[in-house]
């Protein structure tokens, strides 16, 4: 299909005896041209030493010209796909000749012109296929008209196209060193150090030039006009180009639009009563992330996830004219996570963990005879953990964990139990387990689901403060500690005290109050109140209630902080 109308052949074919000739930077014309984009966008000449940008629909073929005006002129033209394979060729032939034989000086009518250029077949020059970026270069090329055209039989997709006569002076491609290839310096769980050698283009010619890099889990990418259509919401067309910026006007007809001689006829995929732009299903998002680094020939990769194989490309951008050179990609596997030692649970026996900030432990828990349930009893000291629990490598909990917790499982002979115990984001998290297949062994007391200490006001003097918290259905030992504070003292500082599994042993005699067994059936009276005397006026203090269970395991309420008046 030969894509020339009205607009190319006023550029192709001036009423002129002179051989036709297309615009080219020695000509002013050109040159204010050029500083306007979207005149190549809107045409199928391709400009001297311009980079386009353009799309091709699938098998929907494209022609694009451009005119060498003498002989033995050297010429590079380059293609890069951007997301699906191409079918390109070169060709070139003769421009017309300048006039009639009888010699009026007169020219050819216009429409004679274009059939000499449209009826004779060009020579084949170069033709490729395939989706590297792939180039053509020629010192010595003949005058002709060069006729380029594309295809794509995969996909609608973007391309781009370079043509030169001056391709020494030129050079707007970063160079490549002589060895091209990214190494892999250093090798991690979640990191990877790639290094690689400067372009000539940075550190022989001056020029500015910056590296990117390209990280993903699929496979290393030949240009960077592909790794741009990946990174885009979809790789189909989302919206109709705007006229001017994407498109040739002759595709109007294309997009659903009429022509101006109405001759255009809708495409079976739009609708003229919809908007614009082609039907497309939605698909995942690739994991696909570009990092530029300045002028740096060495990157640490982080946050990688480890036993995972990645792509690594390195592109080096030329920022001046915005092209870009690919250098050879490579790929490497992050270490796997160290194997951590399972700790052996042994039936009713409690268990001290501690994992480290975003860390995790593992825990194995065998029942030597046969049960019908098991019991997880969890007890956080910190801030809340994440347990998970497999049974023969079937998952049959997974939940956070805040205070005191209790699961009930059911059993299943000869089964075997791993529990993963994640820890905070927030620090180190401590805790307390114990698993067993004996229901009525419980090691941890039970707690009401408010572990507050109330303080009344109205009931404090200089030498006493009087405070309640809730109990439980089941008889318990409570014990309540003071500590005097400075002034100072804030919700901070307690925060940092608030280790729930520290229990009375670790507190100095001198701070006991008292202790008191206490419980009610009736869960709404299960209320206590304790008035604690001997304290001094205007001072500060810190009070502890501890709930110690039948297996000795004591759980700290939340602390409180109290003052007594100063005068009374």
């Amino acid at each position: 299909m030969l894509l020339l109308c009205c607009p190319l052949l006023l550029l192709l074919l001036p009423l002129s005896s002179r051989p036709q000739k297309l615009p080219t930077r020695d000509e002013e014309l050109f040159q204010m041209q050029i500083r306007d984009k979207a005149f190549f966008h809107d045409s199928s000449v391709i400009p001297d030493g311009a980079e386009i940008s353009s799309y091709l629909f699938r098998d929907t073929p494209k022609r694009y010209f451009f005119v060498v005006e003498e002989d033995n002129t050297p010429l590079a033209v380059t293609v890069t796909p951007c997301d699906a394979p191409l079918e390109w060729k070169l060709s070139v032939q003769e421009l017309p000749e300048e006039a009639s034989g009888e010699g009026s000086g007169e020219p050819e009518p216009l429409e004679q012109q274009k059939q000499q250029i449209t009826n004779e077949e060009g020579t084949e020059l170069f033709s490729y296929k395939g989706n590297d970026v792939e180039y053509f270069v020629s010192s010595s090329s003949p005058s002709g008209l060069y006729q380029l055209d594309l295809l794509s039989t995969e996909k609608d997709t973007h391309f781009k196209v370079y043509a030169t006569t001056t391709p020494e002076s030129d050079q707007p491609y970063p160079e490549l060193p002589y060895d091209p290839r990214i190494d892999v310096t250093s090798l991690g769980r979640t990191t990877v150090t790639l290094a690689w050698k400067p372009s000539p283009t940075a550190s022989l010619l001056k020029q500015p030039i910056q590296y990117c890099i390209v990280i993903n889990k699929e496979h290393n990418f030949k240009s960077l006009c592909a790794v741009e259509a990946k990174l885009s919401s979809d790789d189909a067309f989302m919206m109709a180009p705007k006229p001017g910026l994407d498109f040739s006007p002759f595709d109007f007809a294309h997009f659903g639009f009429p022509s101006d001689n109405n001759s255009g006829k809708e495409r079976g995929f739009l609708k003229s009563s919809s908007k614009f732009g082609r039907q497309t299903s939605s698909k995942p998002r690739v994991d696909l992330h570009k990092v530029c680094v300045g002028s740096k020939n060495i990157f640490t990769v982080s946050d990688l996830k480890p036993d995972t194989q990645y792509y690594f490309d390195m592109f080096a951008v030329n920022t001046n004219t915005n092209m870009s050179t690919a250098y050879v990609g490579t790929f490497a596997r992050t270490k796997e996570e160290a194997k951590q030692k399972t700790v052996e649970l042994k039936d009713g026996k409690v268990t001290d963990v501690f994992i480290k900030r975003k860390g995790a432990k593992f825990l194995r828990f065998a029942p030597v005879s046969s049960h019908q349930k098991v019991t997880f009893s969890v007890h956080s000291c910190l801030d809340a953990v994440q347990i998970q629990v497999r049974r023969d490598g079937k998952l049959l909990l997974s939940q956070n964990v805040e205070g005191v917790r209790q699961f009930q499982l059911r059993g299943k002979a000869k089964a075997k139990y791993l529990i993963r115990l994640k820890g905070s984001k927030k620090g180190a998290s401590m805790l307390k387990i114990l698993a067993t297949t004996r229901p009525n062994k419980q090691s941890f007391p039970s707690l009401p689901e408010d572990t507050r200490i109330k303080a009344f006001d109205k009931l404090r003097t200089c030498s006493s403060v009087t405070v309640a918290w809730l109990g439980t259905q089941e008889r318990n030992k409570f014990c309540i500690y003071r500590r005097e504070v400075d002034d100072n003292y804030n919700e901070e500082q307690k925060k940092r005290e608030q280790n729930q599994c520290l229990g009375p042993d670790t507190r100095k005699k001198s701070e006991k109050v008292l202790c008191k067994y206490f419980h009610s059936q009736n869960i709404q009276k299960a209320v206590t109140t304790e008035t604690i005397r001997g304290l001094q006026p205007g001072k500060s203090y810190l009070l502890d209630v501890y709930v110690i269970g039948h297996g000795g395991h004591s759980v700290k309420y939340q602390s409180k902080l109290v003052k007594t008046r100063k005068f009374c």
